[in-house]
């Protein structure tokens, strides 16, 4: 279960779950993995765009990606959801106020 440590990760993760094609990459890995033609084409759109919001949520940690080979040989690019459990409260901004950087990266 991914855990939030410090106020950069915070940002990371409020960052990559700001957008709205974001969040629904997750809610279609949340019913399944998916290889990325499914996600773009379920999405609507191009994979090189679809890669760039996979990134964000990778490097989050909201999600996994790895490789396997289908029965024909080709590499298919899978990505799973990784449990998490988002609990956004004054509380846990407080708890991370000291770590959170001076200004957002560009």
């Amino acid at each position: 279960m991914k855990e939030i440590m410090n106020g950069s990760q915070l940002l990371q993760t409020l960052e990559a779950l700001s957008n709205p094609y974001r969040l629904k990459i997750i809610a279609i890995l949340h019913a399944e993995r998916q290889y990325v033609s499914q996600l773009s084409r379920e999405l609507g759109i191009s994979r090189p765009l679809l890669y760039l919001h996979l990134q964000k949520l990778e490097e989050a940690g909201l999600i996994n990606g790895y490789h396997e080979v289908s029965d024909t040989g080709k590499s298919m690019k899978y990505y799973e959801l990784e449990p998490f459990d988002l609990q956004l409260t004054g509380e846990v901004i407080e708890k991370h106020r000291d770590s959170l950087p001076a200004k957002r990266k560009e």
